[in-house]
């Protein structure tokens, strides 16, 4: 344990941070296998709503650092496809 007043504070902010930071990236994936399921079910109306709320997680995600911009092309990009590959 930290002696430093300011590092046993240090200790405390950066646990909170990291909690904050598993929260959200749990509930990212729990979103992108939302979109999934969707798709195994070929329910496209409700894998068109849960990939606008994917989406909209993902930019976030990728606006605080939480995830590489890149990351987060990449998962829309390919979460489309599944999408756009559903029958009617």
């Amino acid at each position: 344990m930290p002696q430093i007043k300011s590092q046993m504070k240090r200790v405390k902010t950066n646990q909170k941070a990291h909690d904050s930071n598993v929260s959200k990236k749990s509930a990212l994936k729990t979103s992108i296998k939302k979109v999934r399921a969707a798709v195994e079910a070929k329910d496209k109306e409700a894998a068109v709503k849960a990939f606008s709320e994917c989406t909209s997680k993902l930019d976030s995600a990728a606006a605080k650092g939480l995830r590489h911009k890149n990351y987060t092309i990449r998962q829309k990009s390919r979460l489309a496809k599944l999408i756009n590959s559903i029958e009617e």
